[in-house]
């Protein structure tokens, strides 16, 4: 436990008091600067420096997730809407379930996915509809039944691989780097690997270190690999969907807290573009760039930005690998500032992939540094404080966007 708070303090320990905020290009998570800038508690108060200019931060709840008053106005604003009401986990099951019964090549393989039904209960009811054959369980073995899974693909089937936590899918990092990202190429053609990889990630509530990876940054770097990652129950049917119907393996992520997200999607069916990003809020002064669980951190903060007078535009990217530079783009052009705000660790993380892309594409349009908040570089302590302190809290998105907006 001392390590872990040694770690933590570590990352939020600053090089020089002296330093402007944009010096480093960073935004650090939990930022504590000892002299003329900031400190933002996990608490979500503001405490000013010694020269810090500014008020402080509005009260936010530290874990924004889905408030069971946000649930309950969500329904009640959409119980006239045509369609149905889905959790994320079922939608993920309606979409599974479609494509089954449309594409009798579709199969699941996984640890208990079978009369279990997984751990999330992504697969319920799917093994007594089409058989044990094509919702196979598997042994707890993720290296071997991976590695069966891209073999059936290269042999005509289109697998859905469940990864129990996205965590335990570290064991298999060699089948899916060496064999599902690069089998196409090495091949000169003649084998598809038309599989996707899913499973539930992020940090959970108190699920310790091993059970709150967020794996994006250790494959975003693999060649042939498409990544997309699922925020709303809509989006999770759309891109689950997609993900089957591709020819590209295909990683799905999906957040252990976002399970239980209630919408209503539409009767009619409906395939998600997999390379497109999500307009979630229109604005002007600052563009957002987020997904997964952070959006509901996100749009929490813009609230509060919005009762301030800022105007910020928040996009969930979506598709992780490749990223939609055009919506992306179009974005930076009108705003001319970025904050983005992820989950996934600082170092080589999605956010820093980004920003090398953003300064790339389109840095003559920036009036500042790209800003990124992500979670600290330590392991997710068990203890519920110091977890909340490891992730971007909505008090930090609000007084990144009043710096980055001045």
């Amino acid at each position: 436990m001392a390590a872990i708070i040694q770690g933590i303090g570590a990352a939020t320990a600053l090089s020089s008091p002296n330093k402007s905020l944009f010096a480093n290009n960073a935004l650090r998570s939990f930022t504590e600067r000892k002299a003329n800038l900031f400190v933002v508690k996990s608490d979500a108060r503001l405490r000013s420096g010694l020269n810090f200019r500014g008020g402080r931060a509005e009260e936010l709840i530290a874990n924004a997730v889905a408030t069971k008053q946000d649930s309950a106005a969500a329904a009640a604003s959409t119980s006239s809407k045509p369609g149905h009401e889905l959790l994320l986990f079922e939608a993920l099951q309606e979409g599974l379930e479609e494509e089954m019964e449309r594409d009798p090549t579709v199969c699941v393989m996984g640890e208990d996915v079978g009369h279990y039904g997984g751990s999330y209960k992504v697969t319920k009811g799917l093994a007594t509809k089409y058989g044990d054959l094509r919702v196979l369980d598997t042994p707890i073995a993720e290296n071997s039944f991976t590695g069966m899974g891209i073999g059936a693909a290269m042999t005509g089937l289109r697998p859905v691989v469940e990864g129990m936590n996205m965590g335990f899918l570290l064991l298999a990092f060699n089948q899916i780097s060496n064999n599902c990202g690069m089998l196409h190429y090495t091949s000169g053609g003649q084998f598809k690997i038309p599989i996707v990889i899913r499973g539930p990630g992020g940090v959970g509530r108190q699920l310790g270190a091993e059970h709150s990876q967020r794996l994006e940054s250790y494959f975003q770097s693999i060649p042939g690999i498409q990544m997309v990652a699922c925020s709303t129950p809509y989006n999770a049917k759309g891109l689950m969907k997609a993900a089957i119907r591709s020819e590209n393996p295909v990683i799905l992520f999906e957040h252990v807290l976002l399970y239980n997200l209630k919408e209503r999607i539409p009767d009619e069916e409906y395939v998600l573009n997999l390379e497109e990003a999500e307009m979630v809020r229109p604005g002007e002064h600052v563009t957002i760039l987020t997904y997964s669980r952070m959006r509901y951190h996100v749009m929490q903060a813009a609230k509060t930005l919005m009762n301030k007078g800022y105007d910020p535009e928040v996009i969930d990217i979506r598709s992780l690998k490749p990223f939609d530079l055009h919506t992306i783009g179009n974005s930076v052009k009108k705003t001319h500032r970025v904050l983005i705000v992820e989950e996934c660790m600082r170092t080589g993380g999605i956010g820093a992939s980004l920003t090398a892309a953003i300064t790339e594409n389109f840095h003559d349009y920036l009036d500042a540094p790209v800003l990124c908040l992500s979670s600290q570089d330590v392991p997710t302590p068990y203890a519920g404080t110091l977890e909340n302190w490891t992730v971007v809290q909505p008090a930090q998105i609000v007084t990144a966007v009043e710096q980055l907006c001045k």
